[in-house]
């Protein structure tokens, strides 16, 4: 089978480490064409079965929409499907498309975006999915949201996401590391991690609510939140405000990371007692599974999709929203007593299973 897959996202979050994961199964029985900047298909250079188009379009432009590069369609032309990891088509393709849509949290959620933003993105959506011959999305949570928020009749297959290699492999991750930093030494398990951004959604104010209440009756370990302190760019002055505070008080009880390398991450997920994801919306929601991954347990909410995630995975619920309950489950953690299966972990989240489940789609729909 021949594969046309949009790379232009690699290096922007969540998103480009999903399809960078992802093609690595796909070569192994496609041939596969990567459409992308040099820098985006640089890591995929040595690999069999791989053909390259380079391509600067930005994603979500008006020149994607409306005068895509005509060479970069015809070559798309010469395969048999196109793949792209997110919501954004280019204009002019002719052949069968398939598209990822995560989750539709800024439909979900008010006051993450304004009125048109809102507009805009369902306008994405919308139009992926009536482009598309199937949508992919990474929960049967996700899936319903979909389904409740917009027109779409076509089928929906679920691919669940799974934590990234390097968290995977035994050996130090050096790639990205350009500082050459140190890792995070001095802080093994004295510290509650969060990971994510700072909007509302990510329940952030619960977390420092629980954490004053629990440093208030003798809680002895630091949070540290991975993210820039001075880089707050979001809606949620609430929670700025109450971080600020709070890390003006405490006296080094908080730490903020700054922005940081895979290497780093992968030393403070492995170096945390424990991981705090208090969130009152995800369409997945990766921290938990990529700390679990190193061997560190998580706390999570008991919002639906980590119920349908996390259930039958050694993770502690609190009741979102709920500091005290967080404050009385974080006080009594014992990470000592909680055993993580890294091979059953790893055999229910892989994106070796989801490429699998995505050439078979393909496959069925070419069939027909």
């Amino acid at each position: 089978m021949k594969i046309a897959i949009d790379c232009r996202m690699i290096g922007s979050g969540g998103i480009g480490s999903y399809v960078s994961e992802l093609i690595p199964y796909f070569l192994e029985n496609n041939e596969c064409l990567l459409i992308g900047t040099h820098e985006q298909c640089m890591e995929f250079v040595r690999l069999a079965n791989v053909e390259f188009c380079f391509c600067d379009v930005k994603p979500f432009s008006r020149q994607e929409m409306f005068s895509f590069p005509k060479e970069v369609l015809d070559k798309i032309h010469q395969y048999e499907i196109y793949f792209t990891p997110y919501c954004n088509i280019p204009g002019g393709i002719k052949i069968p498309v398939f598209s990822t849509i995560h989750d539709v949290v800024f439909l979900d959620v008010p006051g993450l975006t304004g009125f048109f933003g809102r507009l805009g993105r369902k306008f994405f959506y919308q139009r992926a999915i009536n482009m598309s011959e199937e949508i992919f999305t990474v929960s049967e949570f996700s899936k319903g949201r979909i389904l409740e928020n917009l027109r779409c009749k076509k089928p929906i297959s679920i691919t669940y996401n799974s934590a990234p290699s390097y968290l995977k492999k035994d050996e130090d991750y050096s790639e990205d590391d350009e500082n050459g930093s140190e890792k995070s030494s001095g802080q093994k398990k004295d510290s509650v991690l969060f990971v994510g951004n700072i909007k509302k959604h990510k329940g952030l104010k619960t977390l420092l609510d629980a954490f004053e209440i629990a440093v208030n009756k003798g809680f002895d370990k630091k949070l540290v939140i991975v993210g820039n302190a001075e880089n707050f760019r979001t809606g949620d002055e609430e929670t700025i405000r109450r971080l600020k505070n709070l890390s003006e008080s405490m006296n080094g009880k908080i730490m903020f990371t700054g922005k940081i390398s895979n290497r780093e991450l992968k030393e403070w997920y492995k170096n945390a007692s424990f991981i705090v994801q208090p969130s009152f919306y995800e369409g997945f929601g990766m921290p938990p599974l990529e700390a679990m991954t190193v061997g560190t347990p998580a706390i999570v909410s008991d919002i639906d999709v980590f119920k349908e995630i996390y259930s039958d995975l050694p993770v502690t619920f609190f009741k979102v929203g709920d500091e005290k309950d967080l404050a009385e489950k974080m006080m009594a953690f014992d990470s000592s007593s909680v055993k993580i299966d890294k091979e059953k972990l790893g055999e229910r989240y892989s994106y070796e299973k989801s490429a699998k489940t995505m050439t078979e789609v393909f496959k069925r729909y070419l069939e027909n």
